[in-house]
């Protein structure tokens, strides 16, 4: 099944539904199909346009920057540590 054989999937389930499709409204192999291509039943009904997807609230935007800034430092140490290991070789060359 092709994503978006997945998606008009839930589509129409919404439609003859008419309220948001639960994994227990479609068969087993239907709902493995269904969450191998958009992961979590959260994230394939925002996907197939549903539902609305969750806001990002100040907090959450601040740890992410959070985890980028540590990620950028810890990187620019590996690169720093890579130099300095490559001047200490190239002085002991000499």
């Amino acid at each position: 099944m092709t994503g978006n054989q997945c998606i008009e999937l839930i589509n129409n389930k919404y439609k003859e539904l008419g309220r948001l499709p639960k994994k227990t409204d479609f068969s087993f192999h239907e709902v493995a199909a269904i969450k191998s291509h958009f992961g979590p039943w959260p994230r394939a009904l925002e996907a197939a346009g549903v539902k609305d997807s969750k806001p990002v609230t100040k907090k959450q935007q601040r740890e992410e920057k959070r985890i980028l800034q540590k990620r950028v430092r810890n990187a620019e140490r590996k690169i720093n540590k890579k130099q300095n290991m490559a001047e200490k070789k190239g002085k002991e060359e000499v």
